[in-house]
C-alpha cells in the first residue's frame, strides 16, 4: 500500500536518533519510543544518560567534526531534534544529516507567531493562527547574526526558531517537519520553566500575580500529550509545520482561576502598563495556534480541562515537597 502524509504508522522497527531527550518531555519521548520497540539513541553533551537499552552518543552538536566522528557510519530512519536553537545549529545538522536520514523532525514553538518578535501578517483575536501563518521555506535566515552568544540566542528565541526551521526546510538531504508546540505544563517538580509552580505558588501565599489590563487568550499542551505527538510524528511521512496544542485555550485569568480552585485561596492581581513586564502567560497580542491540521491528520487532541487540573496538583504537590 502506498503511504500517504496522513498515515500515522510506519511498519517495522525505525532506527531513531534522539538530539538532547535529556530533560522533561525529550526523556518521556525517549521512554516512549523504546518501549514502542524503536531502535533508539540519544545524542547529548553527556550531561545526563539515557535509559537502560538505548545506546547514547557525547558530542557537543554545535561542533561538526565532533558530531560527524561521534555518529561514525550510523545511519537513521528518523532524527529528532529536541534542542536545535539557531540558524547555524541547523546548518550544521543539514550538512552532516545529508544522507543519514530519511527525515528531521525538529521540535519548535508558538513563539514563532509572537507578532512582538517578527513582521508577521495581523490575526484579529480569537483567530487561530494556522501552520501557513509563518512559511518556513520562504523564512529569511541570517546565519551572520550572533547567533553562538547565549545571551542573543535567549533573547531571540522565536527568531531563532524560525530561522532554524527556514534552513531545515531548505536543506534538500532529507523530509523534514517541525513540531510547533504550544506552552508546555505539567509533570511537577520535572517542569523546568517554573512557569505553573510560579502560579501555583503565588496563589498560595496570596501574592500579586502581574498581569495586563487587557489579556488574550493563548493555547498549552500536557508534557505527557507532547511527547506522544512527538512519537506519533517519528511514525509518519508528516512534512511541514505541524501546530501541537490542546483544545480550550485560556487567557490568565482562567488559568489563574484554575489554580485558585485547587489551592482554595482567591488569586490577587496587579494591573501593569502596556509594555511593562508581566507573570508568564498574560499576553497583550494574539497568536494562539490552530490545531486542525493535526486533527485533520489524525493526531489526538486534548482538551485543556482533561489534563490541567491534575497539573495543578502535580505542581502543588512538589511545592510542598521542596
Amino acid at each position: 500500500m502506498q503511504r500517504t502524509q496522513e498515515d500515522t504508522s510506519l511498519d517495522g522497527p525505525q532506527r531513531i536518533l534522539v538530539i538532547g531527550g535529556s530533560r522533561y518531555f525529550g526523556k518521556l519521548l525517549v521512554r516512549r519510543l523504546h518501549a514502542a520497540g524503536r531502535h533508539v539513541t540519544v545524542l547529548n553533551r553527556g550531561s545526563a544518560r539515557p535509559p537502560a537499552g538505548v545506546e547514547h552518543l557525547v558530542a557537543d552538536r554545535d561542533d561538526e567534526a565532533a558530531l560527524t566522528a561521534a555518529l561514525g557510519p550510523r545511519t537513521f530512519d528518523v532524527v529528532m531534534d529536541q534542542v536545535c536553537y539557531t540558524p547555524v545549529q541547523a546548518a550544521v545538522a543539514a550538512r552532516v544529516f545529508a544522507g543519514r536520514t530519511r527525515r528531521y523532525v525538529m521540535t519548535s514553538t508558538i513563539e514563532v507567531y509572537d507578532p512582538a518578535t517578527a513582521a508577521l501578517p495581523t490575526v484579529p483575536p480569537g483567530t487561530p493562527v494556522s501552520e501557513t501563518h509563518v512559511d518556513s521555506a520562504a523564512w529569511h535566515v541570517a546565519l551572520d547574526l550572533p547567533w553562538h552568544d547565549d545571551a542573543y540566542v535567549r533573547a531571540h528565541y522565536a527568531e531563532g526558531k524560525r530561522q532554524a526551521e527556514a534552513v531545515l526546510a531548505r536543506a534538500g538531504g532529507f523530509a523534514f517537519a517541525s513540531v510547533r508546540s504550544a506552552h508546555v505544563l505539567g509533570g511537577g517538580a520535572q517542569e523546568f520553566t517554573g512557569r505553573l509552580a510560579h502560579y501555583v505558588g503565588r496563589v498560595a501565599r496570596g501574592e500579586e500575580i502581574a498581569v495586563h489590563a487587557r489579556t488574550l487568550p493563548t493555547v498549552f499542551i500536557a508534557y505527557e500529550e507532547l511527547a506522544d505527538v512527538l512519537v506519533r510524528a517519528a511514525g509518519t511521512d508528516l512534512t511541514g509545520p505541524l501546530n501541537a496544542c490542546s483544545d480550550g485555550p485560556l487567557d490568565v485569568y482562567g488559568l489563574t482561576a484554575l489554580v485558585a480552585a485547587q489551592v482554595g485561596r482567591e488569586p490577587v492581581h496587579r494591573i501593569v502598563a502596556a509594555g511593562e513586564e508581566a507573570s508568564p502567560f498574560s499576553f497583550d497580542r494574539h497568536y494562539a495556534m490552530s490545531n486542525a491540521r493535526a486533527k485533520a491528520l489524525g493526531f489526538p487532541v486534548s482538551h485543556t480541562a482533561d489534563w490541567l487540573p491534575a497539573a495543578i496538583t502535580e505542581a502543588m504537590r512538589a511545592s510542598a515537597a521542596a
